[in-house]
């Protein structure tokens, strides 16, 4: 046993495995290795940390073998600056080691990890977003259930016959928009989809950089949407629109949100903190945004959960951080960040 327990990189590597990081906490994010030996010194926050964790899925597999890859969902807590703490890492290196020794991808490796406390298992849109993702990346086929998903959307079955089609069909769909006629289907479908199928879809397009010709339909759902007060229909398109090629239009529909009668929905207000989370990096929307969040009939809850939330997100924490010293804000945005310190 080594006095020092490395970086889980540098145990990875010392295994002989080829491997890479995703941040699956919010949504799914290739972390460069350059960026992951710097999250693992703690040189820099966790880009992504989500309810005091950093949430990270490791994808690994012997060079030399043509087995499955491997991987590893684990959860570490990240201190009040966002960067991680070391010595939960230390501690789940310690444990693979012992369990598992050098050999990662033995066949004793199966299940041995199963009861480790830093191992969770993701939700089931996120773990199935997550299999497409490594299927498209490994160039792989996609599943089973795909071919039905594509006839679905594209309106050979009806869309009101949407209990066949796996929730793994709709996850294979959404990752593979530029195949075959998957794209233009989707426009031409969006409107007529059912709701059933509309939420699963909307969780699976908010891990892609959907093309802007997608933003564009999905924009003018959001605004008829804001126009008939329905916030589900418009948390769905916030959500598959949230990760768009497209961000200066994303940032106009939540512009027209944040002035809307739906501006205090308290489904809406978490959609835009969890899901369009980089648009708050503007500090005159953000301002926008807390004001409406205290304007929130739930302020006791909603406000202090939304601000932990945001503040623990490096690149908005400074702005959010200003916010607290701004000469000008509303009596009753003062007043609730008056009662986080109170």
């Amino acid at each position: 046993m080594t006095e020092q327990i490395a970086t889980l990189g540098q145990l990875l590597d010392g295994a002989g495995t080829q491997w890479r990081a995703f941040d699956i906490g919010r949504r799914i994010t290739k972390i460069d290795k350059k960026q992951f030996d710097a999250i693992e010194q703690a040189q820099i926050p966790y880009p992504y940390p989500l309810a005091g964790h950093a949430w990270i899925a490791i994808q690994f597999w012997d060079s030399s073998a043509s087995k499955e890859p491997y991987v590893w969902f684990l959860k570490f807590p990240v201190d009040e600056q966002s960067k991680l703490v070391c010595a939960s890492r230390d501690h789940f290196a310690n444990m693979v080691i012992e369990a598992l020794g050098n050999d990662l991808t033995g066949e004793q490796a199966d299940g041995k990890l199963d009861n480790n406390p830093y191992v969770f298992t993701p939700n089931a849109n996120k773990l199935a977003a997550f299999n497409s993702l490594l299927k498209t990346l490994l160039k792989q086929p996609a599943s089973q259930y795909y071919e039905y998903a594509q006839l679905y959307f594209s309106a050979k079955l009806g869309f009101d016959n949407w209990q066949s089609v796996a929730l793994q069909g709709i996850a294979d769909y959404a990752l593979r928009l530029e195949n075959d006629s998957n794209l233009i289907n989707l426009i031409d479908a969006w409107g007529q989809l059912p709701v059933e199928v509309v939420q699963p879809l909307s969780a699976m397009l908010e891990h892609v950089n959907i093309p802007v010709v997608l933003t564009e339909q999905l924009s003018q759902h959001a605004k008829n949407a804001i126009k008939e007060h329905d916030s589900l229909a418009l948390v769905c398109a916030l959500r598959a629109m949230s990760n768009s090629q497209a961000q200066g239009l994303t940032g106009q529909i939540v512009d027209s949100v944040l002035a809307s009668e739906l501006a205090t929905d308290s489904d809406v207000l978490l959609t835009v903190a969890g899901r369009c989370y980089s648009l708050l990096e503007d500090p005159q929307r953000l301002h926008i945004f807390m004001d409406n969040c205290a304007h929130h009939k739930e302020i006791d809850t909603l406000f202090p959960s939304i601000f932990a939330d945001l503040v623990a997100i490096p690149t908005i924490r400074p702005h959010l951080l200003g916010l607290l010293r701004k000469e000008n804000r509303s009596e009753t945005l003062a007043r609730a960040i008056g009662r986080l310190f109170s």
